[in-house]
């Protein structure tokens, strides 16, 4: 499955099939929470909010090119990601593009 975030794949004709998306909402356990509170007082990276977040994001990609194979896509262009907080601790990340075969 190729995966890209511009809007055509050179040299390819493209069927455009839908929208594929996938999401997944993460959190981390009360213990790495307290820990990256009292780092947020003295200040750097917040690292298990960074991994959170690279595990969201990974997942998300699965569940999208997942939709996208249920398509028989061959690629998914113009792919974006967006990210909200749902709860304290806890963040939903959307990866979703558009899913296209080849002609």
């Amino acid at each position: 499955m190729i995966l890209v975030n511009i809007n055509y794949i050179p040299g390819k004709e493209l069927e455009v099939l839908g929208m594929a998306k996938g999401g997944s909402i993460r959190a981390k356990h009360l213990g790495k929470d307290i820990t990256s509170l009292l780092k947020n007082m003295v200040g750097g990276e917040l690292t298990s909010y960074t991994e959170m977040m690279n595990e969201s994001r990974a997942l998300a990609t699965k569940r999208m090119v997942e939709e996208a194979e249920k398509l028989e896509a061959d690629a998914v262009i113009n792919i974006r990601y967006t990210s909200a907080t749902v709860m304290q601790g806890a963040a939903e990340v959307l990866a979703y593009g558009t899913a296209v075969r080849f002609k």
